[in-house]
């Protein structure tokens, strides 16, 4: 049997670190976004004998892995054991170590043996011990950034409900907030799951279930349409616009005729407000642009209207390009980097407002807990780059040079509209009210960004080598 042991200081005591690892969601945080895998089926909160089985893919093909949990004690620790999977054997002890009044220390500790033996280890021991190590460096240090963001905005435990939530923002911003022990309801347009608190609406034809939402702390709408998904003909168009004003209408005229209103919605937005153009930095006080996105972001702001009018505190997130390894942008550029093939579009000046995954989560956390702030919040990184200076970034991270360029006319001949609003334009668009705040951005470098969500940081905390 090999042995894998790391170790990092947690800015918490050992029950709140349980307390994070035992509530649901815990799982799906710490599954990186470079890694292929998903959780299929899961107990949830953490249970003496529940089970949990992910598809795990290694090289082409996708595996089963199923294990369980024994060994559970609150405060202490658990033990994650493979019945089947990738591994000949896998024993993998979780343990939360106290380390002063008010911090513990994470121990992961994995005993596993390979299939096929000495064969299994001489072709693929050395590739194991570096994923593990690449993949403990992300788990170690999500964890300890979230738990230091759920700490910034403590408070009394919310019951809020999401739109978008089987989304790439919102399934992360459920599991964020269920670990940091927030009840996380789900509106969903097919039949509701009542057990899991699921609440069903369907914005095209109007409906909704409003006495679900009664008493509700906070809501957060994050529903929409893909803008980058498909070309953009005149009908996917009026698909983009209506996903987004008529669903944000009928939830602010819902809410806003409660008996007991929620006290903030947090609304979805986009940097696109502000159009295309370049200069000093624009921040929320800027007026909005031109061109088909800043149209649609103007509409599906005011569309909050009723919900203001009832004295609900609304925030509009004007949120830049997310920064992902799970997807969006980054599962577009990848490859062609990867291949060489990366470089600049058109110009290559246009500014690119971005923001990584897990400030993203931290801004909403912030709108919600933050009773002074309303109306528009750009949720961009104060570390502006230009299209060159992205590429640039991801080259270096992936080890490719970026010297290959896409001329503007093949963007507008490969895309259409789309390619020249979304990829030719840009705003050179401050977190001027987060900044006022002194929001934390833990990714706020975007190399850091880039290394974190593709696994290509150094590994951190205490790391035993295999034996």
């Amino acid at each position: 049997m090999s042995v894998f042991l790391h170790a990092s200081r947690m800015p918490v005591d050992p029950d709140a670190l349980s307390r994070w690892h035992f509530r649901a969601g815990a799982l799906d945080r710490l599954l990186p976004p470079f890694q292929q895998a998903r959780v299929i089926s899961s107990h949830g909160s953490m249970a003496e004998g529940s089970r949990a089985e992910l598809a795990v893919r290694i090289g082409p093909v996708w595996v089963r892995w199923k294990a369980i949990h024994e060994a559970v004690e609150p405060g202490r620790g658990f033990r994650d054991r493979q019945l089947s999977g990738p591994f000949a054997a896998w024993v993998h002890d979780h343990r939360f170590l106290p380390a002063g009044e008010s911090e513990s220390v994470l121990e992961d500790r994995i005993e596993y043996a390979l299939k096929f033996g000495a064969l299994g280890r001489l072709l693929g021991g050395a590739t194991v011990r570096r994923d593990l190590a690449r993949l403990f460096a992300f788990r170690h240090r999500r964890t300890r950034e979230d738990l230091r963001r759920h700490g910034r905005f403590a408070g009394p435990p919310m019951h809020l409900a999401i739109s978008g939530a089987s989304g790439l923002v919102g399934r992360n911003l459920r599991a964020f907030l269920s670990t940091g022990g927030h009840q996380v309801r789900s509106l969903v347009r097919r039949d509701p799951n009542a057990a899991q608190g699921e609440i069903a609406w369907d914005p095209a034809a109007g409906r909704i279930d409003a006495a679900a939402l009664d008493g509700l702390d906070a809501v957060v709408h994050l529903a929409g349409a893909g803008i980058a998904d498909r070309r953009w003909t005149p009908a996917r168009m009026d698909l983009i616009r209506a996903s987004r004003v008529d669903s944000t209408r009928l939830l602010a005229e819902t809410l806003a005729g409660l008996p007991r209103p929620p006290k903030v919605l947090v609304s979805a937005s986009a940097v696109g407000w502000y159009g295309s153009r370049s200069g000093e930095p624009l921040d929320e006080s800027a007026p909005a642009g031109r061109g088909f996105l800043a149209e649609v972001a103007h509409a599906w702001e005011a569309a909050t209207e009723p919900a203001e009018r009832a004295g609900i505190r609304v925030v509009h997130l004007r949120i830049g390009v997310v920064v992902t390894g799970q997807g969006g942008i980054l599962a577009k550029l990848r490859t062609p980097f990867a291949l060489g093939l990366g470089g600049p579009v058109g110009s290559g000046r246009q500014a690119m407002p971005w923001i990584a995954l897990d400030d993203l989560l931290g801004v909403v956390l912030a709108a919600l807990r933050d009773e002074t702030l309303s109306g528009p919040v750009n949720a961009v990184s104060p570390n502006l780059v230009d299209n060159r200076g992205f590429g640039r970034a991801l080259g270096r991270v992936l080890r490719r040079p970026a010297i290959a360029p896409l001329p503007a006319f093949m963007v507008k001949a490969l895309f259409g509209r789309m390619g020249t609003e979304l990829l030719l334009g840009g705003a050179p668009v401050a977190p001027a009210r987060l900044l006022e705040r002194r929001f934390e951005f833990l990714h706020g470098d975007l190399e850091d960004a880039l290394r974190f969500e593709l696994g290509r940081q150094r590994p951190e905390g205490h790391v035993e080598a295999p034996r």
